[in-house]
């Protein structure tokens, strides 16, 4: 037969086209060929990524205090990662996230939030000061924290980004500023003076713009919340944070509200 090899040609032909059409569609139909691989996502930091104020916290998370409603948990419920750590604590400082906070970290982390620095400035100390001692001993205490702030800060997050770098080398780091604590000139008629809440204004914004700073140049990607906050601080008219409280620990902390509407919706665009 003649006409056997020119067929066979063919045929191998037309198998091989098929073979190649068929290998370029990708494995999951909709989607792209360069679709991401799941996250594995771990949320470092202190009260206000535990989620000190906002309720309904993890009983086995002792004295961290972490809540269901803090945006960790709100982001884990919303985009379902691969793996989830949570091993943010309230009062963490960041000598605690590089202790105690960086052990889920590792080459196939690739995500990581972060939400520190307010303890080490002595935010918790300074605000105690000014509800029980004044508006002197405010200011001077607010003055305090700035100079710690502006000269040693800095290098406390440097080594706090640098350890987590050195762990997740292949993860995107996303880091949370804080809000201002007060609306100027709104509803409230007693408490702090109107010059304390400025002060403490002012060093929620140092605070948040070295933070920024030393996020920027350690690649990390950061996501400033006073936006989000703005009509929502102390003495507005819907607040997302708690003034003074009881039980204490709640003070000067977001609520469910500010977790979900402030801080959830900052992270989501960046994670």
């Amino acid at each position: 037969m003649r006409t056997a090899r020119p067929l066979r040609l063919l045929l191998g032909f037309l198998v091989a086209t098929t073979v190649a059409l068929l290998g370029s569609v990708p494995a999951h139909a909709g989607e792209p060929a360069n679709a991401a691989a799941a996250e594995n996502y771990v949320a470092l930091g202190d009260s206000y990524a535990s989620g000190v104020g906002a309720g309904s916290y993890d009983s086995g998370s002792g004295d961290c205090k972490r809540s269901n409603n803090a945006y960790p948990v709100l982001w884990k419920n919303a985009h379902a990662p691969a793996s989830f750590s949570f091993t943010a604590c309230s009062g963490a400082r960041t000598g605690d996230v590089i202790n105690n906070q960086l052990g889920p970290l590792n080459s196939s982390t690739s995500l990581v939030s972060i939400s520190i620095g307010g303890n080490d400035a002595g935010f918790a100390d300074a605000m105690t000061t000014c509800v029980l001692q004044g508006e002197s001993a405010c200011i001077n205490r607010i003055n305090q924290a700035r100079t710690y702030i502006s000269g040693t800060l800095p290098g406390r997050l440097d080594a706090a980004y640098d350890a987590i770098s050195a762990r997740a080398p292949n993860a995107q780091v996303v880091v949370l500023g804080y809000p201002r604590m007060y609306k100027l000139n709104g509803g409230c008629i007693f408490g702090l003076s109107e010059r304390s809440r400025t002060a403490i204004n002012g060093a929620s914004d140092l605070l948040s713009d070295v933070t920024a700073k030393r996020a920027a140049d350690h690649g990390f990607a950061y996501g400033d919340v006073r936006p989000a906050f703005s009509g929502h601080e102390i003495c507005s008219d819907s607040e997302w944070l708690h003034s003074v409280t009881f039980p204490i620990g709640d003070s000067y902390h977001p609520t469910a509200a500010g977790q979900s509407g402030g801080y959830y919706p900052v992270f989501n665009a960046l994670g």
